[in-house]
């Protein structure tokens, strides 16, 4: 009996183990043992048993001293899959990333497995040929697949049927009938890789400087930060191009996020022209087989430059040597459910362990980043003519509380005028307005009835090209009805304010000969429609362009010269911190679209504040005018980045039980001089999808560790149970 518990001990004694993460909402690592012959080293992808079903797993470190009593409790890792291990650095950044935003680990790691279950050998395609014999039975469809496949070549099943303007089944048919083979298809080869000699541009002499300074900092290969401060229209990202030719040259790869990849056509046909090939590219509209094949070609060191949203972040590269963030201001790289991160910040963050350089491109800086320049920390690498000898747009106010369009219109005359012009000399115009649909409200005339989303605190906005009245918070729609549903009162219903859907109309009645194009995301239906409308702006197919902060996303417009702001002061009553930083970005950035290739480009802001700072420091074209207000008001207020800021927002399916939970939650902050904790109160936007919200915002010295503090309040906190949540988010970007 004791011989035989002795040899168990020391089976149990000579068998591996192993703890794991696993990519699940938690934030522990679980141990498995590791059946013997299987190799395992921290990094290795495997499968492990999960509960009742098998998942993908990583293996995080070794465990040196497993307790003997658990041994036989623990289940064996199953498989370990054929594909590169997650490299120190990504897990270090995992773990960094984690512990910074208070995400549970595994939900970290499962950006980095974003594919993970589609992984393993690529299934092989079939394809269809034509053999030459007749069906028995000839359709006009039939007909049209025939003439498609006539040429006897290979054709992918779904794109024969799709050219012939079929259903699969019938090709399936003609299988049947003999009149076509069913063959596999060959693999695709890939690309050749980018080539940094390819079509390297002749630079200016003021980029000259600029372009020795990217490759200095590629060549030096060390984490370093550089700020590309560039104005709208300098050529950043043909500069930037040269870090990235050099990191090619040394065999390493390059990461460039952008703030909207999808809507990037023009951006990936310029990086064509530079290297000969179009880079790889990372977001959410690829189709699970071709972001496998990605994933598994970023991991094995084929993907010499990645192009990605901000998820690519965090993909396994092999040999990663730069990243570049460009339009590094722009608030769609952070990220606002699941985990809580900003791209930009975990992109230094990443470069620093890894021991690579980084740029940060932009026309208009964060405060953060160009506080950062100021002392020093990032290199300024400056921009500041445009290319070609262009001049930066001029730029006009006009006051609306002195030239207000007519009732009912949202065009002013003189603004008006300008477009006339600019329409009969055959040249572009912008209208730009930041609110999406026809109206933002709709109302009832004999009662004032207002049409409010049934689950959220918020208006419904008038979709006329979709006939429906859309919340753009939860997604609920309705289509517009004829009577009023509180009184029954018909042909009541009368729209409230503009949308660009609103303005199309407007610029249709004043310009009847006039093309225009409305580009808003939600009338985008795919990525290639939104480049070809793109292409046809480019091409000079339209006359005026009526867009949201879409057409704000770097975009190049050869025929652009004049650009009409509707409302200039839309962005600046919404209480939050950063509106007036927000506001002055968005609107150079828009403005600067204009006079990039030919002629003067001009601005017009239509606002009913013209003394305000931000129109002041925009209509002067004084950029230090604006940095230095609004670094002074910052440092002031010890916001941001003098300061940092958290906010934690509870929700709950009743008011009552989330302001309750609030209200304990508050009481047991600790106490502690160098934090403020704020609220709670009711969040601006009380309820969001039938919960009930409210918000504690906590405002800190710069140096202080707001994580760590955190961390400890909510671990001896009350717990939250039944429907309520708390999300935690640490450098807050929204505060709805």
């Amino acid at each position: 009996m004791d011989h035989a518990l002795r040899a168990s001990s020391s089976s149990s004694a000579s068998t591996r183990v192993v703890d794991v993460l696993v990519p699940v909402a938690l934030d522990q690592t679980y141990s498995y043992r590791v059946p013997r012959g299987m190799e395992l080293e921290p990094g290795d992808v495997i499968g492990v048993p999960l509960g009742p079903r098998e998942v993908l797993a990583v293996v995080w470190a070794e465990n040196a001293k497993p307790d003997p009593r658990l041994h036989n409790r623990l289940k064996d890792v199953i498989e370990k899959l054929d594909v590169p291990p997650l490299r120190t650095e990504l897990r270090s950044l995992v773990d960094w990333v984690a512990n910074y935003t208070l995400s549970a680990r595994g939900m970290v790691l499962r950006m980095a497995l974003r594919m993970g279950e589609q992984l393993g050998p690529e299934r092989v395609r079939l394809g269809v040929r034509l053999t030459g014999a007749v069906p028995a039975r000839l359709t006009p469809a039939r007909r049209r697949v025939i003439a498609v496949l006539s040429d006897r070549l290979l054709h992918g099943k779904s794109e024969a049927a799709k050219e012939a303007g079929v259903s699969t089944g019938v090709i399936d048919g003609l299988v049947d009938e003999g009149t076509l083979t069913v063959e596999a298809m060959p693999r695709a080869l890939p690309p050749p890789p980018p080539d940094p000699s390819y079509g390297q541009p002749e630079f200016s002499r003021q980029q000259r400087p600029a372009v020795d300074a990217m490759r200095a900092l590629a060549a030096n290969g060390t984490f370093h930060v550089a700020l590309l401060d560039g104005v709208t229209g300098s050529g950043k990202t043909e500069v930037y191009f040269e870090a990235v030719a050099e990191t090619i040259r040394r065999g390493r790869q390059s990461l460039i996020l952008m703030p909207e990849i999808a809507l990037t056509g023009q951006f990936l046909d310029r990086f064509a022209q530079r290297f000969g090939v179009r880079p790889l590219e990372w977001h959410s509209e690829l189709t699970p087989r071709t972001r496998q094949r990605n994933w598994a070609a970023i991991a094995a060191g084929e993907a010499p430059v990645v192009v990605g949203a901000r998820s690519a972040l965090f993909l396994p590269y092999a040999h990663l040597g730069l990243i570049v963030v460009d339009e590094e201001h722009d608030q769609a790289y952070k990220q606002d459910d699941g985990v809580h991160y900003h791209a930009r910040d975990m992109a230094v963050v990443r470069a620093h362990i890894a021991k690579i350089p980084i740029v940060l491109a932009s026309a208009t800086p964060s405060v953060e980043t160009e506080v950062n320049a100021r002392k020093g920390r990032y290199q300024r690498v400056a921009l500041p003519q445009r290319f070609g000898g262009q001049h930066m747009p001029h730029i006009e106010a006009i006051d609306l509380r002195r030239e207000a369009p007519p009732r009912g219109r949202f065009i002013s005359p003189l603004l008006a005028g300008e477009i006339k012009t600019a329409v009969e000399r055959r040249e572009q115009a912008l209208l730009f307005l930041n609110r999406r649909g026809y109206a933002p409200l709709t109302l009832c005339r004999a009662c004032g009835h207002r049409f409010a989303c049934t689950v959220c605190d918020a208006w419904l906005v008038d979709h006329r090209f979709r006939q429906r009245l859309v919340c753009h918070h939860c997604g609920f729609s309705m289509p517009r009805p004829p009577a009023c549903p509180h009184c029954a009162a018909e042909q009541s219903l009368v729209a409230v304010g503009p949308g660009v859907e609103r303005l199309q109309e407007e610029a249709a009645a004043l310009f009847p000969e006039a093309r225009t194009m409305v580009l808003s995301s939600d009338l985008i239906t795919s990525i290639e429609t939104m480049r070809s409308e793109l292409h046809e702006i480019a091409e000079g197919r339209v006359d005026i362009i009526i867009g949201t902060q879409l057409v704000a996303k770097g975009h190049h417009f050869p025929r652009l010269n004049l650009v009409g702001v509707i409302d200039a002061d839309l962005g600046l009553g919404n209480g939050d911190p950063r509106a007036a930083e927000r506001t002055w970005q968005l609107l150079n950035q828009v403005i600067g679209r204009s006079g990039r290739d030919q002629g003067r480009g001009i601005g017009y802001l239509q606002t009913h504040q013209p003394e305000h700072p931000v129109m002041k420091a925009l209509i002067a074209c004084d950029r230090e005018a604006f940095y230095a207000n609004e670094i002074e008001a910052r440092e002031r207020t010890g916001y941001p980045p003098f300061g940092r800021l958290a906010s934690l927002i509870v929700s709950a399916g009743d008011r009552p039980t989330a302001e309750g939970y609030a209200r304990r939650l508050a009481a047991t902050a600790p106490r502690e001089e160098r934090v403020q904790v704020l609220g709670p109160t009711e969040a601006p936007l009380a309820v969001i999808k039938g919960r009930y919200r409210f918000r504690l915002l906590l405002k800190s010295a710069r140096g202080f560790d707001l994580s760590d503090y955190l961390r400890h309040w909510l671990a001896n906190g009350p717990k939250t149970k039944g429907n309520l949540k708390l999300e935690v988010d640490i450098d807050p970007q929204s505060f709805l």
